[in-house]
């Protein structure tokens, strides 16, 4: 190789390694809340994806106990219920009346409360359409992989709703 393509090689490495600072948007541990407590009803199977995401907001007890004393006074400490509805609709059919799209739409209603007191309530509503399977195992699989993404993404809002109460 030639000197150029040497420096263009590094160059572009250098662009690579300097220019992505991707941080996952809930990486940050300094958010100041603390879920105490949530109830959940409704869909289980919709209630555990969201209870397994909001986990990561009930403070563990790791640390010293310095450390986590301060941590614990400065935190605000809400509850949460939320309530979910799934459903499975026919979205289109074809010429002899089977199925050919189908529509899962999650329906979320929370409420967030700080000292007692409600802070915040919100419907969130979210709709997937997908391509019928003449495979029903594969239906399945994605209609699963479905309502995972549908759960996380409700579970994201949630989340990002309580992080701004102080905002608004």
């Amino acid at each position: 190789m030639n000197r150029l393509q040497i420096n263009i090689i590094i160059l572009f490495s250098i662009f690579f390694i300097t220019s992505c600072s991707y941080e996952p948007i809930f990486s940050q541990k300094n958010y100041n809340i603390k879920l105490e407590k949530y109830t959940l009803s409704g869909d289980k199977d919709v209630n555990k994806i969201i209870e397994d995401q909001l986990s990561l907001f009930k403070r563990a007890e790791n640390g010293d106990k310095k450390t986590r004393l301060k941590s614990e006074n400065d935190e605000k400490k809400y509850s949460v219920d939320i309530t979910s509805k799934l459903e499975k609709n026919v979205f289109s059919k074809d010429s002899k009346g089977d199925p050919q799209k189908f529509e899962k739409t999650l329906n979320v209603t929370y409420k967030v409360f700080y000292n007692v007191e409600m802070v915040l309530k919100k419907e969130i509503e979210s709709k997937y359409v997908y391509n019928n399977e003449s495979d029903k195992f594969k239906l399945e699989q994605t209609e699963i992989i479905i309502i995972e993404n549908l759960a996380q993404n409700i579970t994201s809002s949630i989340i990002s709703s309580i992080i701004n109460i102080d905002d608004n």
